[in-house]
């Protein structure tokens, strides 16, 4: 398969491309001139000029094998993108029949995205091929709506005139798709009664607003078959042992998990991550935690799991993780985690021990969370060896704010009699409430006139702090 590249000229896009199959020695780059949009229409893609392709741009020649398997990716990535829009099975593989100009275009756009990788000879993996497009779709479909099917099966020429004339503002189809959708979960039917699947959701605990902000939020739920779609999904975590209290949450935070095929999707997806270590018995409190698990795709899945491997930790431990923190599959790789955990490296500490004991922390941003709370310590004075010791000892930290936790938890200890070095010992003192149990707890202590470890002072129950008050407060007296 031939290498091609986007090139720009003033005021249209043109795409070379070779009119026959011809041998290219490895470096050499063949390039075929396509004129598009020639005149400004409602169709025109103003984002592929608008959105980091550089005309100047070419690349070395890729082998066939890896051009045909980006094809194949670049078509499951529109593939699955028509489909959240809601066309059905039958008319996405017609518009993919349709696109192969446009998926040239992706791949094009995927070599610009992605040159540097090119040039050292790294190959993409799916999700960063899919990180590349879907953004890159998404502001298509904001720019243009509907529209945008017309340009997939068109490109490079723009969708006939007529029906481009025909054809509503992006924004005004939108909200037509949105108020649609609205008025099928509120419209009385002749008897004066809501639909059947509202009434359901109503049944189980959701109220009409939770469901109209669903709606909103995706409008495909409104259209869901209560018999087909909505029920089988509830039925499912109940038999699964999620308490029926917990349903509206669950399918509020996450609607589209009733429209996801069980034959081909959501059962296939449970054996997979309970391949990986999910324990069958968690699921409830799994799903329940994050339910967009289940609609992630499995290659999202595989490449967060390769790299808490490549961070050394055990598939044992990452069954765990993956059952605990379930959300850590929703980071990305690239962008979020391997940043996150080659910044706490820089900082000494072990990231995979870090990442099984505060998974939220690799969730954060570096700049705006993780720096911020690594200065606040060594501006109070703490050697980097401690911050280190801190960080490796309570990683949760970086998930405190530091105007309503930290400063004012900081200024506490200060009026205390302990040392910065209990502070090290037990980080976990900022995790306790300052007026509910430091503030009360250190008052009655220093009444009493002894002293407990830090630890003592906090982590024990109502009980065993007592217990171990009267018992520091007889040996006192023994002393005496």
């Amino acid at each position: 398969m031939e290498a091609f590249s986007v090139l720009h000229a003033p005021k249209q896009l043109v795409f070379e491309l070779p009119t026959m199959p011809i041998l290219v020695p490895p470096t050499s780059v063949i390039r075929l001139r396509v004129k598009f949009f020639r005149q400004p229409t409602a169709c025109q893609a103003k984002s592929v000029a608008d959105h980091d392709l550089d005309g100047s741009s070419t690349f070395t020649a890729v082998s066939s094998s890896l051009l045909a398997a980006e094809k194949e990716e670049a078509k499951a990535v529109l593939s699955l993108f028509l489909r959240k829009l809601g066309l059905s099975y039958a008319t996405t593989a017609r518009t993919i029949n349709k696109s192969d100009c446009f998926i040239r275009h992706l791949i094009s756009r995927l070599h610009s995205v992605h040159k540097s990788r090119y040039l050292v000879g790294r190959e993409l993996t799916t999700l960063e091929i899919r990180e590349a497009l879907v953004p890159y779709l998404e502001s298509l479909l904001e720019e243009h709506g509907e529209v945008l099917v017309d340009i997939v099966e068109n490109f490079p020429n723009p969708p006939g005139k007529e029906r481009s004339s025909q054809l509503s503002p992006p924004s005004v189809k939108i909200d037509m798709k949105k108020k649609k959708a609205l008025s099928k979960v509120s419209n009385l039917d002749s008897d004066g009664q809501l639909p059947m699947q509202v009434r359901y959701l109503l049944g189980i605990g959701l109220d009409h607003g939770q469901i109209k902000d669903m709606v909103r939020r995706f409008p495909s739920f409104a259209y869901y078959s209560l018999d087909g779609k909505i029920k089988p999904v509830v039925e499912l975590l109940i038999q699964l042992g999620v308490p029926e209290s917990d349903i509206p949450s669950i399918i509020f935070k996450r609607p589209q998990l009733c429209g996801i095929s069980f034959s081909e999707n959501l059962m296939p997806m449970m054996k997979y991550l309970e391949s990986l270590g999910v324990d069958k018995r968690q699921w409830a409190k799994v799903i329940y935690r994050f339910p967009a698990l289940l609609t992630y795709s499995r290659q999202k899945v595989k490449a967060s799991v390769d790299y808490l491997a490549e961070l050394g930790i055990s598939a044992e431990v990452i069954g765990k993780i993956l059952t605990r923190c379930p959300h850590i599959v929703s980071y990305s790789v690239e962008d979020k985690l391997r940043p996150t955990g080659e910044y706490f490296e820089s900082l000494g500490v072990n990231a995979a021990v870090l990442l099984q004991r505060a998974p939220q922390a690799f969730g954060l941003s570096i700049e705006a969370n993780l720096k911020p709370v690594t200065d606040f310590f060594l501006e109070k004075g703490f050697a980097m060896e401690e911050v280190t010791t801190i960080v490796s000892r309570y990683g949760t930290l970086y998930t405190f704010s530091l105007a309503e936790n930290l400063h004012p938890k900081w200024e506490f200890f200060l009026t205390t009699d302990y040392k910065k070095s209990d502070l090290v010992k037990f980080p976990q003192y900022f995790g306790y409430r300052l007026e509910q149990r430091i503030k009360p707890r250190y008052k009655h202590m220093k009444e009493l006139g002894v002293r407990l470890l830090l630890n003592q002072l906090l982590s024990t129950s109502d009980a065993e702090f007592e217990k171990i008050v009267q018992k520091k407060l007889k040996k006192l007296v023994d002393e005496r």
